[in-house]
């Protein structure tokens, strides 16, 4: 069967277990029903951060061997990175509405991801460009490696500076209890399937194109 068609049918019945585990396994927090937003904000921000480190790779590998192959996994990555990074930044600021009575404040935790954002929404902007040839696969590949600087920022800015954000909160001594990481694994799991089977299908899309493109130049030759 189809590399697709598997995720996206292993993708259903685990995005319905976590929703179960988030609305009835999993305990309702000091916070209130609110919090129930991580289990859906953190695999959004994880499997993002994942994305980010294959354009990472793909665009030294690209630089590496000029294989068109490695570039079109460097754009499927970027896409379905920054489709994440969006919803995560959307869930993370409905849930500090909620928790700190603003939808955003300049946390070291939040300022990083949000330049991290910026910049693959500008990668993504560049691939866009009118600039033909290898050459802007280039620049591309450069910037995919340039750009991967801030991921670690954002992975340790808790630890760096403090933070206001969970993750500051969990390192001074907040705890969740097993069922809570249960339904976060669970998460993790579901939305892997998921970005999974939206990265293949965004690489063979753009296999076709470049197929495409390719066709076209030889009826014009």
């Amino acid at each position: 069967m189809d590399k697709v068609k598997i995720l996206a049918l292993l993708s259903v019945p685990a995005l319905v277990l976590h929703q179960w585990m988030i609305w009835f396994y999993a305990p309702v927090a000091q916070s209130g029903p609110v919090q129930k937003i991580f289990y859906m904000h953190l695999p959004c921000s994880w499997w993002a951060l994942v994305s980010f480190f294959f354009v990472f790779f793909a665009s030294g590998m690209y630089l590496l061997t000029r294989n068109d192959r490695y570039d079109r996994l460097a754009a499927a990555s970027a896409e379905v990175g920054v489709l994440l990074a969006t919803l995560a930044l959307g869930t993370g600021s409905t849930w500090a509405r909620a928790e700190w009575g603003h939808w955003w404040v300049w946390d070291p935790k939040l300022t990083t991801t949000l330049i991290m954002w910026y910049v693959y929404a500008g990668y993504l902007v560049l691939r866009a460009s009118p600039v033909g040839g290898n050459r802007k696969a280039v620049i591309c590949a450069v910037l995919g490696v340039v750009a991967f600087l801030d991921v670690p920022l954002v992975f340790f800015a808790s630890k760096l500076w403090g933070s206001a954000h969970p993750d500051g909160l969990a390192r001074e001594g907040g705890g969740m209890l097993a069922s809570m990481w249960y339904t976060v694994f669970a998460g993790l799991g579901a939305f892997g399937f998921v970005w999974g089977a939206l990265l293949v299908s965004r690489i063979r899309q753009l296999g076709l194109r470049a197929r495409l493109d390719a066709m076209l130049v030889w009826d014009e030759d």
